[in-house]
């Protein structure tokens, strides 16, 4: 297969680049199935990560689908060089190789400058001026009246003088019948869908978040724009990544419906864990894969996502992902079947 990954890394000649991924979603454009890995370049590929890679390449193979790799570089302050080209060559060595050249957020910035502007225009976001201590104080208060939680919209009418630090979308209010511009009514406070493996999955967006930031007081994009906008331009039909992401998936499909872009298939995988109960993070303790010993790190992933491999028999990378893919066929046959909202 055409090295995808030793080719394409971010940086480079952006309008080659493009022109490439153009010729790949054209002749994957008839595909039902595109998926995506989207990993943070702020250090290398650990346990953690290669589950939620693993899940989403074998659910794409199991869809005869397209699996893209998106390297989610736009955290300036928290991106390590040369992380996004050590990932990339991690998972060349897996053998988990992408359909189309690897996608880098920090040569989109214009398109999510063109959304929030599509967002303004409609009257969804307002500026910001609170800060961090203002807003914490806030909720202290609103703790001791036992009340939400969520930003109380502070700068919702106004910024009372202060200067714009960061944007917000305008999320419905919890009361029915009241809602915002751009004909969302009330009603969507409440984002309800099914995920794949989770089960049913409800979120008020009012009262258990409160208008959220797409644009930081650092200048830098919100991943919740940012993941929206990529998955769309990219049609991305499915999503399958780490169950601690869940609670983004309302605010996600919220502002997919503000965009007016469809609302990919959601299926969570269960976090890996260390042997404190936290999730495992370069923070935790995480150390790097070995690229040199790929089939244990593998073998030991499929365990974690309960796929029944009948004991380690295969000890090439092809056999294991042909045995794993079948595998995974049958555990998703016992997951619910949803249709996007």
């Amino acid at each position: 297969m055409e090295d995808l990954h030793e080719r394409h890394l971010c940086g480079g000649n952006a309008q080659a680049l493009e022109q490439e991924r153009e010729r790949h979603r054209i002749e994957n454009q008839n595909m039902s199935y595109r998926g995506r890995f989207a990993p943070s370049p702020t250090g290398p590929l650990h346990f953690g990560s290669l589950v939620s890679a693993l899940a989403s390449w074998l659910d794409a193979r199991a869809h005869g689908g397209a699996w893209l790799v998106r390297v989610e570089d736009i955290d300036g302050p928290r991106t390590v060089p040369g992380a996004a080209e050590d990932i990339l060559a991690t998972l060349e060595a897996f053998g988990l190789h992408a359909d189309e050249p690897p996608l880098c957020q920090s040569e989109r910035t214009a398109r999510y400058q063109e959304a929030l502007e599509q967002l303004r225009d409609a009257g969804l976001v307002y500026p910001c001026g609170c800060t961090r201590k203002e807003i914490s104080d806030s909720l202290l208060n609103a703790r001791t009246r036992n009340t939400t939680l969520a930003y109380p919209g502070t700068c919702r009418n106004g910024l009372h003088g202060k200067p714009a630090r960061a944007w917000r979308l305008r999320v419905p209010d919890g009361d029915a019948g009241r809602g915002v511009a751009g004909g969302i009514t009330g009603d969507a406070a409440t984002i309800t869908f099914e995920d794949r493996w989770q089960g049913l999955q409800t979120q008020n967006l009012a009262t258990e978040v409160g208008d959220f930031v797409l644009r930081r007081a650092d200048d830098q994009w919100a991943y919740q724009l940012a993941v929206v906008v990529d998955d769309a331009d990219a049609g991305i039909t499915h999503i399958v990544r780490g169950a601690d992401l869940m609670d983004s998936t309302a605010r996600q499909i919220y502002l997919q419906r503000c965009l007016g872009v469809p609302t990919p298939r959601y299926l969570h995988v269960p976090v890996v864990t260390n042997g404190l109960g936290e999730k495992l993070s370069k923070q935790t303790g995480a150390t790097a894969l070995d690229p040199s010993r790929p089939l244990d790190a593998l073998y030991a992933a499929a365990e974690h996502l309960k796929l029944e491999m009948s004991g380690r028999t295969q000890e090439s990378l092809q056999a294991f992902y042909d045995a794993a893919t079948t595998a995974w066929a049958r555990r998703i046959e016992t997951l619910r079947t949803i249709t996007p909202q």
